[in-house]
């Protein structure tokens, strides 16, 4: 495959992409500085979305005369806003349960993990596969252990380092079109 095929127009324009990679990383870094307020208003907005998006369910299971679901529309419409409420009026509690839901995940994984590691034993990487399988339970467990304090952290935490990994993979790609560019 030519680098035309691969990298097409960003041969040529691949500044403003490397412009906002810094842009992710430094806001990444600002949000590392406030996880904890950047974990509350991303739960208070998640909560308005489900206001907003049960608001418009509702509004919209009243104009489906003669749908069989139209109960079922509804019922789901009432848990959106009575869930959207809730966690706007205690994103902190809301957070915790998040951060619970989080928890049980990544440990699940673990376990998984480990469990697949032990059934290719012998094979090619399955070494590698039971180290991660560890590392995701003991990660599991720490949250868990750790819930009080990191439940005000967390998902602020994955956000900025998710915008620093984007950040990272979209200077990555400049650099790689620029120097493309060039051959």
């Amino acid at each position: 495959m030519s680098n035309e095929e691969v990298f097409g127009a960003l041969q040529r324009q691949w500044g403003p992409l490397l412009m906002l990679g810094v842009l992710l990383i430094v806001l990444g870094i600002v949000g590392l500085g406030m996880a904890v307020f950047l974990t509350l208003v991303s739960v208070t907005f998640y909560g308005i979305m489900l206001v907003v998006g049960g608001g418009g369910q509702l509004v919209q299971s009243f104009t489906g005369a003669g749908w069989r679901a139209k109960l079922w529309h509804l019922l789901i419409a009432l848990l959106y806003v009575a869930g959207g409420i809730i966690v706007i009026r205690n994103p902190v509690l809301a957070s915790r349960l998040l951060t619970l839901l989080l928890a049980s995940a990544i440990t699940g994984v673990g376990i998984f993990r480990i469990a697949m590691a032990l059934q290719m034993k012998g094979t090619r990487g399955w070494f590698l596969l039971l180290l991660g399988g560890f590392i995701a339970l003991g990660l599991g467990i720490w949250m868990f252990v750790n819930i009080a304090t990191l439940s005000f952290v967390i998902i602020g935490l994955f956000i900025s380092i998710e915008l620093i990994a984007n950040g990272w993979t979209a200077i990555t790609v400049a650099l790689a079109a620029k120097a493309a560019s060039r051959a």
